[in-house]
């Protein structure tokens, strides 16, 4: 399955949680967008760092939503690496397994693959 694919699954399935928790995605939507409009970071630097969780986490979901994030805000192939590259030395090998699969999620995202 391609990460596109991946990525569209995770929203469909989210859209049907929303729709069983409606009060609890509503506050969990509230927060993101505070989150990521309030600040003093950019958000492109807000989602390099939960990208860099989404590794540390094993969430290949996260993973995939994070990278797209990045790929429409322009986030170059260099960048994700430096952020992949302090995850592993944070996490390890098992960050390195999954930094694998985010650099592969940019690379078929970005249509560098």
């Amino acid at each position: 399955m391609s990460w596109s694919d991946k990525i569209d699954t995770t929203r469909k399935n989210l859209r049907g949680l929303n729709t069983a928790i409606p009060d609890t995605a509503r506050a969990f939507g509230a927060l993101g967008k505070a989150v990521k409009e309030g600040g003093t970071l950019e958000f492109k630097t807000k989602e390099f760092v939960a990208l860099g969780i989404a590794v540390g986490l094993r969430c290949e979901d996260c993973i995939g939503l994070h990278v797209a994030a990045l790929v429409r805000a322009g986030a170059t192939r260099e960048e994700i690496g430096d952020v992949l590259a302090m995850t592993i030395q944070m996490g390890g090998g098992p960050a390195m397994m999954y930094a694998a699969k985010a650099m592969a999620c940019f690379d078929e995202l970005s249509g560098t693959a």
